[in-house]
């Protein structure tokens, strides 16, 4: 598989690393989980693959694995054990993102970056609005969402996992 490429000095992913990806997934021996789809990230370099054409290829194939690890999870668990297992996971979302303002997640370490306190506790409203009020948010929204880097703000990793997790929920419920 090819995706279009960028003019230089347009940024594009580099080319040797997504199709080495992308061979690997093809490859199956060790089949990639939705969790390593959704991490995988690129060199961007000048040309390269267009960034909207692989990411949107990316959510795709991810939605794909999902689906197949959700139909798995119940026949292992059963449907009423899938069901609890992801609202479980639903309600940890929703317990920390009630929490106050500025209060989050735990803070980077002393002279460290982390994403802007700010711009996460906005998106986190918005993920509240989605579970309390059903305002529209989207995987996408979830998968394309950047933060601003900030001395001392949140810690990069918790956020990245409740992003995470929220993606596995929205799948699920679909």
């Amino acid at each position: 598989m090819t995706f279009p490429l960028v003019t230089a000095p347009a940024k594009g992913y580099d080319v040797a690393a997504v199709d080495a990806f992308i061979a690997r997934a093809r490859a199956g021996e060790s089949p990639l989980s939705s969790d390593e789809i959704r991490s995988a990230a690129f060199p961007v370099v000048k040309g390269g693959y267009s960034t909207v054409e692989v990411d949107a290829a990316l959510e795709r194939f991810e939605d794909t694995v999902a689906e197949h690890e959700i139909s798995e999870l119940i026949s292992r668990i059963g449907a009423d054990g899938a069901t609890a297992e992801v609202r479980a996971i639903a309600q940890d979302i929703l317990n920390r993102i009630v929490r106050e303002p500025r209060k989050r997640f735990r803070r980077a370490p002393l002279f460290t970056y982390g994403y802007n306190r700010t711009d996460v506790d906005v998106f986190t409203d918005r993920i509240r609005a989605f579970y309390t009020d059903r305002s529209l948010l989207s995987r996408s929204d979830v998968r394309g969402v950047t933060f601003r880097p900030e001395l001392g703000g949140y810690h990069e990793g918790q956020v990245d996992l409740l992003l995470d997790e929220l993606v596995r929920v929205m799948l699920a419920a679909k």
